[in-house]
């Protein structure tokens, strides 16, 4: 779920970097099919419509580029560090041998990319890792993509590249089973996601995308919510791990009044906000900052390109706060963040995507957004049903009986206010805070603690990481 806007810069364009997104996004040739247009002749005040639209900035068009900068050398040269899966699994300690085999993720998405199997191998390639097929299915048929790249939006092909490539980075051989609805509406993504849960598609679940609470005509009300919400309670109740990103626009989603996401709010959803993930040269941990690049105390590398966006992290409207978040958090309603992941794109992943029209456009990207977070933290869940022998179903008990444990880095610093006018946010502090959750994981010890055992004794390989700042 990110901020209603698409950065996609070329390397002769960092000097218009304030160019408006409409303008980036009138130099594609990919359109949107005719039910995406979301015209008053195919939409109610009723339909929930969610979106996505990933942080990206160009990093190579070269499909096979060799070895990868440092995320040091990367920010001399392009202003921007770039992480890489290996860097991201020894900065969040995750031991080597944990793969995710015999695990599944489901990851729900609409539209699809035409050419997700591709860019996947073309991304293992190059990173070094085994590639996997991944299972598409499209419970209301799939969009025609008869010409090369017929009827993809850029930000939906772009959200599916991201959360296939790096769910598969943080759970290698875990089988990745895509569900594509036909568009963004809420009745379509439902759909997918009951699919999924009828057909027992994953032990965990991903959903990067997200609708304000505030655009949900009649709340709680809205059938199109309460179908979703059953859809959520039949895969708990199925032992299925759900989570959601948190959002881009900070507390307000770049709006002036504070909201939360949908359907990260859920009860049922480990939501997933954002942060700044800073490493040494090897990879290993050594601080985060909540992800706001707006804020001039935070924004990483002299914030040469401008404001991308700030994590989201919310009070709901919507959900009371269970028992779980309450006894943490003091609070009546349910909040955003749960946890939190690396998310800026000043400190981002890199992804292959092949889709465009126009060759020169195609290649390996910077990407952001706490859309990164959700698949990574589903992964994470793979590997924690690895490790148990067993599905885990809700984590959102179990995660918050962790609070102020070594499972977590806390991340006390920052806030997710975006500067509109009188635009309310939350700080950052020590324990749980909305933007960052109860923090961002050391693996090793997250998994240890939950299935008994306290801290992992194997190790990853990766060294010791440091906590806190």
């Amino acid at each position: 779920m990110l901020v209603n806007r698409l950065l996609r810069r070329r390397p002769a364009a960092l000097a218009a970097a304030a160019t408006s997104a409409l303008a980036l996004a009138a130099g594609l040739s990919i359109s949107a099919p005719a039910d995406a247009q979301q015209s008053t002749a195919t939409t109610n005040s009723s339909d929930i419509v969610y979106h996505v639209h990933p942080l990206t900035h160009l990093f190579t068009n070269d499909a096979t580029p060799g070895a990868f900068p440092s995320p040091q050398e990367c920010v001399k040269q392009y202003g921007l560090a770039c992480y890489t899966p290996d860097e991201i699994r020894t900065a969040y300690d995750i031991p080597d041998s944990w793969t995710g085999a015999g695990q599944s993720i489901a990851i729900i998405d609409a539209y699809g990319s035409p050419t997700v199997q591709s860019d996947l191998d073309t991304f293992s390639a190059a990173m070094g890792i085994p590639s996997t097929h991944v299972n598409v299915y499209c419970p209301s048929g799939c969009p025609d993509t008869g010409t090369a790249h017929k009827g993809q939006p850029p930000g939906w092909a772009g959200e599916t590249s991201l959360d296939v490539q790096w769910s598969h980075a943080i759970a290698p051989d875990a089988t990745i089973n895509l569900v594509v609805a036909s568009n963004n509406y809420g009745n379509s993504l439902n759909n997918a996601v009951e699919y999924a849960v009828d057909h027992d598609l994953g032990d965990v679940m991903s959903m990067s995308y997200g609708a304000d609470e505030s655009a949900i005509s009649g709340g709680g009300n809205n059938l199109q919510l309460q179908q979703s919400e059953q859809n959520f309670e039949a895969a708990v109740n199925a032992g299925i791990s759900l989570f959601a990103s948190s959002g881009d626009g900070g507390a307000t989603d770049g709006g002036s009044q504070v909201s939360a996401g949908y359907p990260a709010s859920s009860p049922e959803v480990t939501a997933v906000g954002g942060t700044d993930l800073f490493t040494n040269k090897k990879g290993a941990y050594q601080s985060e900052y909540t992800w706001n690049d707006s804020d001039p105390a935070t924004c990483p590398f002299g914030c040469s390109l401008g404001v991308f966006g700030a994590t989201g992290g919310a009070p709901s409207t919507v959900f009371p706060a269970p028992a779980y978040q309450q006894g943490v958090t003091g609070k009546d309603m349910r909040t955003t963040s749960d946890v939190s992941y690396n998310a800026g794109v000043y400190t981002s992943v890199l992804v292959y995507v092949g889709f465009y029209d126009d060759p020169a456009d195609n290649g390996f990207y910077f990407y952001g957004g706490t859309s990164s977070g959700s698949p990574q933290w589903a992964a994470i869940g793979a590997l924690l049903d690895q490790q148990a022998g067993h599905r885990m179903g809700a984590l959102n008990p179990k995660l918050y009986g962790l609070a102020g444990s070594d499972a977590f880095h806390d991340i006390t610093v920052g806030n997710d206010q975006l500067p509109y006018p009188d635009a309310p946010g939350f700080d950052a502090g020590a324990g749980y805070d909305l933007p960052t959750g109860l923090g961002s994981p050391d693996v090793a010890n997250l998994v240890g603690a939950v299935i008994g055992g306290g801290s992992t004794s194997g190790g990853s390989g990766h060294g010791n990481n440091g906590h806190g700042h």
